[in-house]
């Protein structure tokens, strides 16, 4: 088990091997500061190597989900004596954070309540599973302040597609739980509160019935389906599939299917 960082913009709990991730800046609509993006980077990068947390839920405390980055950091750079280099350096940073969450090897779970907006819903996308209560407004908000949504594009390309992901980010639409169920950002719409952490709840349970390091390996492979040939891409999968089959893992489970009973890591 590894040992979780510190934090204060942050609150971490950890139930057995679920970690749930609260956005704590309620006061600030949960925007990401420069504080909270190194706290979440902290907090995933420690996450990246401990394979006892079988998921991650990342929620907002408060009336809302992320409100996006924190306009206070942004009014920083634009002072005289800052470098363009540091600019460039800082989004960077923004896009290594979304990467090290789309890339986590756990099941990762976004609850939207409220608002995501701007960088809070480049963080939504970057996650395997969205629930979004049906009230929930999301944005992409940066055109509308003269700068692009650097960072967050590539993700929500992944989740939306292309020609959607072209409407929202040009015009800055601003759309509802039901439209980004539409849209395949959401993969799935509750009433409330108490019905996304119902859904969460079923989450978790089918999580476990799948082996941790199966789901690692499988993770690998969709993310490396937009980026590698049809060669590369099947060899990486043949090497994952070995691997697990001749692990502990793919032993138990063969076994327990043989046995009628059920794996270890189901139990």
């Amino acid at each position: 088990m590894t040992d979780l960082p510190s934090t204060e913009t942050l609150i971490l709990e950890r139930d057995g091997g679920w970690l749930t991730v609260w956005l704590n800046r309620p006061a600030a609509r949960n925007a990401l500061s420069a504080a909270m993006a190194d706290e979440l980077a902290a907090t995933v990068a420690a996450l990246a190597g401990d394979p006892s947390i079988r998921g991650v839920t990342f929620r907002g405390k408060g009336d809302m989900f992320c409100a996006g980055g924190d306009l206070k950091d942004f009014g920083a750079l634009l002072r005289d004596d800052v470098p363009r280099a540091d600019i460039v350096d800082f989004s960077r940073r923004a896009g290594a954070l979304f990467h090290a969450v789309d890339t986590l090897p756990q099941v990762t779970v976004m609850l939207v309540h409220g608002a995501a907006m701007a960088g809070g819903l480049g963080l939504v996308c970057a996650g395997d599973i969205v629930i979004a209560a049906a009230d929930a407004r999301f944005a992409l908000t940066e055109t509308m302040l003269g700068i692009p949504p650097a960072q967050i594009a590539p993700f929500v390309v992944q989740r939306a597609g292309r020609a959607a992901a072209r409407r929202i980010m040009l015009t800055g639409a601003r759309f509802d739980g039901g439209e980004a169920l539409r849209l395949g950002i959401a993969d799935q719409l509750v009433d409330d509160v108490a019905g996304l952490e119902a859904a969460e709840a079923a989450v978790r349970a089918a999580v476990r019935r799948c082996a941790p390091g199966a789901n690692a390996v499988t993770k690998n492979i969709v993310l490396a389906a937009g980026r590698l040939d049809g060669a590369a891409l099947r060899d990486l999968a043949a090497d994952g599939f070995a691997e697990c089959l001749l692990g502990e893992e793919g032993r138990e489970g063969v076994a327990a299917f043989l046995e009628k009973r059920k794996p270890r890591w189901a139990v």
